[in-house]
């Protein structure tokens, strides 16, 4: 069953604000990843240091997750442009309305994101 109009508008608005949300997360990631940080002095324990990298490593691997879902959002929204929203890209067999209302910006079906990310591994 073909989503209507209705529920198109009503995913464009929440998509919207997904990505928003995640633009503004990911300038927060990217501002801290960019503070210069200061001398520390003789002070600094090496074991510190190490902490710090890791946590700008995660910061990276998160910033990068974030980059990715807001990549999705795009493509759905693009969908929504192009009049295929809902409809697989991969296989284009419809989309299940439950599975867009838990993840507004899929634009596969269950299956075929399974079969996308085995060929991936």
């Amino acid at each position: 069953m073909a989503l209507k109009k209705k529920e198109i508008e009503a995913f464009k608005k929440q998509l919207l604000e997904i990505r928003a949300s995640y633009l503004h997360q990911f300038q927060e990631t990217k501002e801290v990843v960019q503070e210069v940080e200061e001398p520390q002095g003789y002070s600094q324990h090496s074991a510190d240091e190490g902490s710090d990298d890791f946590e700008k490593n995660l910061t990276l691997a998160l910033s990068d997750a974030e980059q990715k879902v807001i990549y999705q959002i795009d493509r759905a929204l693009e969908k929504i442009e192009e009049g295929t929203y809902g409809i697989c890209d991969v296989t284009e067999k419809e989309i299940p309305i439950e599975r867009l209302k838990a993840i507004p910006y899929a634009t596969m079906t269950i299956q075929a994101q399974e079969e996308t990310e085995k060929k991936r591994k």
